[in-house]
């Protein structure tokens, strides 16, 4: 048989990038945004496996973007799912916290997860073994998945090549930062030739990129604020992704009936909703994460649209027990 591969996909938002591991037990870490769907099938059929292949799905963590495509592989193909048993409670309850999506606005369809998984679980793919390591810090339960024979770590949202994930420290915890500076400290114990992320591109030197997101969590820590700002400008710009843009009457409205705005407007910048809208902007014009076109202010980002339609049934898990839409 042909030898086993990483194949690894990065893609354009909303999607988080996918990694496909070619072997014997076909692997794919983490399924995209859920309008998507149709180009995560593409993708692994062109890398040579099909989705009635698929042996399992894998999420390093439980936000629209990496899970995404969950429902159409699982309803269609009947793919087993596998995530942190913590996250797996809250989905398999149908808790209205799963994914955060109700406080994100994110819409995500309903899945199920068959295996529950914990630290130093391994996860064999034919000729591969892939160890699972518990990273908290993005999500609580965020995990990381390292190949020790041939140095290969995907780590999700712990960090990327040149960033590091938003922290959400209103549903995973303040200490955030400690958890994922413990988590990076676990990692940089490892022997890794070639990491994977969730955004952004392969990365061919991780120990440098390990040691650049630690020294910016240590900033955050003497700086809490920021912690703030990243997350907001990231959630805004995924939301600008989401809705293709946002029209200039229509951004009061919108950000004034959403979770995550109210609460990082009255407890990080202990200001009223109302007055942060403005500050919200203007810092998303200022550090480039935002262009107004067309009176319409628009995400930065490379970015692919969703289709209207597929955003129209804005599924969040408060619909999954109602809706006759489970699996």
């Amino acid at each position: 048989m042909q030898k086993s591969c990483v194949i690894f996909f990065e893609r354009k938002f909303p999607s988080a990038n996918m990694i496909l591991i070619k072997d014997q037990l076909p692997i794919l870490i983490d399924t995209g945004f859920g309008s998507d769907t149709k180009e995560t099938e593409q993708l692994m059929k062109e890398a040579g496996v099909s989705p009635e292949e698929l042996h399992l799905i894998v999420n390093t963590h439980y936000h629209s973007d990496h899970v995404g495509g969950n429902f159409y592989l699982q309803k269609n193909y009947g793919v087993t799912i596998a995530a942190h048993k913590w996250e797996a409670e809250l989905i398999n309850s149908c808790d209205l916290e799963a994914c955060s999506a109700e406080w994100l606005d994110q819409p995500v369809e309903p899945y199920r997860v068959d295996t529950k998984l914990s630290d130093n679980d391994e996860i064999h793919t034919g000729s591969r073994t892939l160890k699972v390591l518990h990273t908290p810090g993005h999500t609580l339960g965020h995990i990381s998945l390292y190949d020790p024979e041939e140095e290969v770590l995907i780590c999700g949202d712990l960090f990327h090549k040149n960033d590091i994930g938003w922290l959400n420290i209103f549903r995973e915890g303040v200490s955030s930062i400690q958890r994922s500076m413990e988590s990076l400290d676990w990692l940089s114990m490892l022997q890794i030739k070639q990491a994977y992320s969730g955004h952004g591109p392969q990365i061919e030197n991780p120990s440098a990129s390990i040691d650049a997101a630690r020294k910016r969590f240590e900033k955050w820590l003497r700086a809490p604020e920021k912690v703030s700002w990243h997350a907001c400008k990231r959630i805004f710009s995924f939301t600008l992704i989401m809705k293709n843009g946002l029209a200039k009457e229509e951004i009061d409205h919108y950000l004034l009936k959403c979770g995550w705005f109210q609460d990082f407007a009255r407890y990080s910048f202990q200001l009223q909703p109302a007055e942060f809208i403005q500050v919200l902007i203007d810092e998303m014009i200022r550090s480039g994460a935002a262009i107004w076109h067309n009176n319409h202010l628009i995400a930065a980002a490379p970015y692919q649209a969703p289709q209207e339609k597929w955003m129209k049934k804005n599924i969040k898990p408060k619909d999954w027990k109602s809706q006759d839409i489970l699996i």
